[in-house]
């Protein structure tokens, strides 16, 4: 059984791109500036005050490098704020620094990567080449640290009376009471050095967990949480980052699955450095400090804190003043708790909390010790956008419609039935501002790329903050006339369960035949590929040459409710390898089809897709290509493998199931294999332990690996070296083979 969606014209906003002259398409163009999706602002905000809208914009000459943007939402002039080019020292990052943006996946981006707003609306807190600058309205930039070591994590407090920055492992604050840079500096801590960290989020808390920050400033400014991170259990992973020009050797510490983590402790201290206190976070120090947030009122905070193995997840209430904790609720989990950040606190004393309890993730609202189940359906609410008490509404972002489309949903604060706020046929993220009446959101579709405008509380536009119109300017409008748009439709797994999938389709002669690209990614979390959104140029150029390229999202993959994710405890790759063959058995039965010519291809978990499916179907693809593959899972970190995986020291058995190593032999198909070999994520050592079991088996195989890349291969000169190579093996060894 299989059922097509055809995205119609007349669904997708702005409708079918129009017709151009027909240009082919060239690696090098797809990877070159300015991109070819268009102008993508990042980091959009609206001024506290909401006058101002600003933005980080890249430069047309060089989509890496961005800087501040700022639009009057009274003129509608746009001007640059902040020149990364005239106020950056040029300085290299520190090697946490770009261990954060290769968390943060922005390890290519250069100039101004983050910003922060004063509350009162007046001045930009700019961090930018390691050190932290404060600008002002008029665009006058003032530099409030110039050390040699670099600063981390710098956050404006909610009075705006001081930032406060990482450096050199401690906690410090600096007063800018008014916009005034002339405030002293102060350290909160001195404990930092080797292996002990103030105020930072550890490697998992970053990687795994979403939480990218170790510091929480109170609503009055008069405190800041924070964490304190010793390292000294952690298992040393000798990390050789081989570069072009030499090698480094880092002894990074890296928590592999089974082996011991961070001792994470969180602590209370005043803002003039006095008073800390240590929260309460229980006897086992073993546990996972997984989110933070200020009540509203100052006087006490809220600690998440799940346990190791992830089924169990306590909301703690934080007395601010002793660091005394009590339970609020508990969730638990036969499998594994997802994390989010759905909290919101409300004037009756009463939270909103967003929990899977019922299978899939809904909004309720928590007064004591009762919840009200808000919204309910076999979908998924994803977040939790803006509260308006006075009017009664509450916002979300969802999938009800469809799980390939997102949308923007409104309804009453005391439950009811949501209302659809956003056009079908896309994907639309959305931010807030406090008070829940204007919302920024980012709009695209397969024939659309990212749009981003200015809305009011019902989702209708007010402004544009980038229309990026296909018009005869676009830089995709000489390639518009091949533009492909992919098919959408559904395949059953072997059990029955719905599969969605995703088809594009070259020109075609009839009863020709064609080769097919299956891109694979299939794992949980991140790395979906079957959503209505734009796909980029790379997919459209594969068309160009003659592939059809298709996808499916199996079993593990998230937006589909637990029982949709869950067969994959202690059994990765198994059952999403097993949906990837019926996707494939669907395949081959199409007429326009080459059976013999199917090529795999994935990055990451995509990778070790990729080596699963060779070893589980040999002969099926006529060749598979696996970037940065996870090959042995006790050598990769504990939250994420534990989540799905277990304990490897209690479960070996499962580990060396779903291990690629044990099985290296079985596979027989040519093999391109990629790598990173600075990759401090996925460690090189995941491939050359594929490499040396493939050669004990006498296993040909090809590889390519990249020195000084990271996780992320990539820039403008390396990105087309990596896509030459990954074509001239497809071209070789399925496309042009007889």
């Amino acid at each position: 059984m299989v059922r097509w969606i055809v995205l119609a014209a007349a669904l997708i906003a702005g409708g079918q791109p129009a017709m151009a002259e027909n240009n082919p398409l060239t690696l090098e163009r797809v990877f070159a500036s300015p991109s070819i999706n268009g102008p993508a602002p990042r980091a959009v905000k609206l001024s506290p005050d909401g006058r101002l809208l600003t933005s980080l914009r890249p430069r047309a000459n060089d989509r890496e490098r961005f800087d501040l943007w700022a639009l009057d939402t009274v003129t509608g002039e746009w001007r640059m704020l902040v020149d990364s080019l005239k106020i950056g020292t040029g300085a290299e990052l520190s090697e946490a620094e770009k261990m954060q943006r290769e968390r943060a996946r922005i390890g290519g981006s250069k100039g101004i990567v983050a910003y922060d707003w004063s509350p009162d609306s007046q001045s930009i807190l700019v961090p930018l080449d390691g050190d932290i600058f404060l600008a002002d309205l008029s665009g006058k930039v003032t530099r409030l640290t110039a050390t040699q070591a670099g600063e981390l994590d710098a956050t404006m407090s909610p009075k705006g009376g001081f930032v406060s920055f990482i450096r050199d492992q401690n906690l410090f604050v600096r007063s800018v009471a008014k916009g005034s840079a002339t405030g002293k500096e102060r350290a909160l801590t001195t404990e930092g050095k080797d292996l002990v960290s103030w105020g930072v989020a550890e490697f998992v808390a970053q990687e795994e967990m979403d939480r990218t920050r170790g510091a929480w400033w109170s609503p009055d400014d008069s405190r800041i949480a924070a964490a304190r991170v010793d390292e000294e259990p952690v298992a040393v992973v000798s990390r050789a980052a081989i570069g072009a020009d030499g090698t480094k050797v880092f002894d990074q510490r890296y928590p592999l699955a089974g082996t011991a983590n961070a001792i994470v402790s969180l602590h209370i201290i005043q803002s003039d450095g006095s008073g800390e206190v240590r929260v309460d976070l229980g006897e086992n120090p073993d546990i996972y400090l997984a989110r933070v947030d200020w009540v509203p009122d100052g006087k006490s905070l809220i600690a998440q804190r799940q346990s190791r193995d992830q089924k169990t997840l306590d909301v703690l209430t934080v007395n601010a003043f002793t660091g005394a904790s009590k339970i609020l609720f508990t969730e638990t989990s036969k499998t594994w708790i997802n994390l989010h950040d759905n909290l919101r606190f409300l004037k009756d004393g009463s939270l909103l909390w967003t929990s899977e309890k019922d299978g899939y993730n809904h909004i309720y609202r928590i007064k004591g010790g009762k919840w009200q189940q808000l919204t309910k359906g076999a979908w998924m609410v994803r977040a939790v956008t803006g509260v308006d008490e006075a009017a009664g509404k509450l916002y979300f972002t969802a999938n009800r419609e469809t799980p390939i489309e997102q949308h923007f949903y409104s309804m009453p604060l005391s439950g009811g039935e949501p209302t659809l706020q956003t056009p079908r046929g896309g994907w639309h993220s959305v931010t807030m501002n406090k008070a829940a009446n204007r919302a920024i959101i980012t709009h695209s579709t397969p024939n659309q790329p990212d749009q981003v405008y200015l809305a009011g509380a019902d989702g209708q536009r007010t402004a544009w903050i980038e229309e990026n119109a296909l018009g005869a300017a676009h830089p995709y409008a000489p390639y518009l006339a091949s533009h492909t748009a992919p098919q959408f439709g559904t395949i059953k797994a072997a059990d029955g369960t719905v599969l969605h999938t995703k088809l594009l389709l070259p020109k075609m002669e009839a009863g020709k035949r064609y080769p097919v690209f299956v891109q694979v990614y299939g794992g949980p979390g991140a790395g979906r590929q079957v959503t209505a959104t734009w796909g980029g140029a790379l997919h459209q150029l594969l068309v160009d040459q003659g592939w059809i390229v298709f996808s499916v999202d199996g079993r593990g993959t998230p937006d589909r409710g637990k029982a949709f994710e869950d067969p994959i405890y202690q059994a990765m790759g198994s059952v999403e390898v097993a949906d990837q063959l019926a996707g494939v058995a669907w395949l081959k039965g199409q007429s326009y089809v080459d059976p013999a010519k199917l090529a795999v291809y994935g990055w990451s978990y995509g990778g070790y897709m990729t080596l699963k499916l060779l070893q589980a179907a040999p002969g099926t693809f006529a060749a598979g290509v696996s970037g940065a593959p996870v090959t042995k899972w006790g050598l990769y970190d504990t939250h994420y493998t534990e989540r799905y995986m277990g304990d490897p020291r209690m479960v070996p058995d499962a580990y060396a199931k779903a291990d690629v190593i044990p099985n290296a032999a079985k596979i027989a198909d040519p093999l391109l294999l990629i790598h990173g070999m600075a990759d401090d994520n996925v460690v090189f050592d995941h491939s050359t332990a594929l490499m040396g079991a493939l050669q004990g088996a006498a296993v040909p195989f090809e590889t390519m690996v990249y020195p000084g890349q990271t996780h992320r291969v990539g820039g403008p000169k390396v990105s087309v070296h990596l896509w030459t190579s990954i074509l001239n093996f497809l071209n070789r060894e399925v496309k042009n083979k007889d």
